[in-house]
């Protein structure tokens, strides 16, 4: 696939797969919905593991890899489908790691507590905390950012460092649209204040992810034979930009609305117009992750 004025839509991944040796493939909005499985992508992604590809699931979840390849399971996404996991909540174990010694204050759910396994951490709270871990809302079905205005004001007024756990502004749970992490960092950014973002479209994720993937395969993956797929333009396919490898668009993710898809069919003139007022384009568009259609 090319970069033209126009960006294809495409039917399924079946006609340009052999061009890839590896996928980088999210996971929340591509192989699932938070409620159940999309088994065309599963599908998908096995059969071109099948013809000699690697795939890494590179996930904004902030949790370890093996508790989402867990969940995933729950689901009914086939193990065949993939071959590792990377997630942000492995990069921020990473980044607390190279925190010796210092206290957290931790921002989120109970369910995200298994990122923090094993790390012998000492938790505080954000009076006298050296730094945060923001893995979500502590209730994102009810809470907005105001509802956080007061720590907010308090870390910055202490100058305290955020890392982001989940740099991803919303996700798609079922057919409800709901906040994550990345809206709270991105108010304190906003704000002044100091944030690292763990996952995608950030840089080091995708390090990560291309080696581990040269890992398995026991060679360098050279980037022109990388292909992301996601439903996100401003990590998934912003972040494949920046890295320099080519991007496959999910539409019926996050975007779904965006692009009229809650109205009908995929529509090229509207899918083009709407590319071009982003920041970043996608080598291809495609409704849901399939093998062909």
């Amino acid at each position: 696939m090319t970069d033209t004025d126009s960006i294809p839509l495409v039917d399924g991944i079946a006609s340009f797969a052999g061009r890839y040796d590896l996928i980088l493939c999210d996971v929340w909005g591509v192989l699932h919905n938070g409620v159940s499985a999309y088994e065309g992508a599963g599908d998908a992604l096995s059969r071109f593991r099948q013809q000699g590809g690697t795939v890494v699931l590179v996930s904004n979840a902030p949790r370890p890899g093996t508790s989402v390849a867990a969940q995933l399971d729950g689901f009914g996404v086939p193990r065949e489908a993939y071959d590792s996991v990377v997630t942000s909540g492995d990069m921020t174990r990473l980044a607390i790691e190279e925190r010796p010694g210092l206290s957290l204050h931790h921002i989120g759910p109970p369910r995200d507590l298994p990122m923090f396994d094993g790390l012998g951490l000492r938790f505080a709270p954000l009076e006298s905390a050296d730094y945060v871990v923001c893995s979500g809302f502590d209730n994102d079905e009810r809470e907005t950012v105001e509802d956080y205005r007061n720590r907010l004001d308090l870390m910055r007024s202490r100058g305290l460092p955020v890392i982001c756990a989940n740099p991803d502004l919303v996700v798609e749970r079922g057919d409800v649209i709901v906040p994550c992490a990345g809206t709270i960092a991105l108010a304190y950014e906003t704000m002044g204040g100091e944030v690292f973002y763990a996952g995608k479209p950030h840089r080091p994720v995708y390090e990560r992810a291309l080696a581990v993937a040269s890992g398995i395969r026991g060679a360098p993956v050279a980037k022109d034979k990388v292909l992301a797929v996601g439903d996100a333009i401003r990590t998934d396919i912003a972040g494949a930009d920046a890295f320099g490898i080519d991007s496959l668009m999910i539409a019926r993710g996050i975007h779904t609305k965006d692009l009229n898809l809650h109205l009908g069919p995929l529509l090229s003139q509207h899918v083009q117009d709407w590319v071009a007022l982003q920041a970043a384009r996608p080598t291809a568009i495609t409704d849901m992750l399939a093998w062909a259609a």
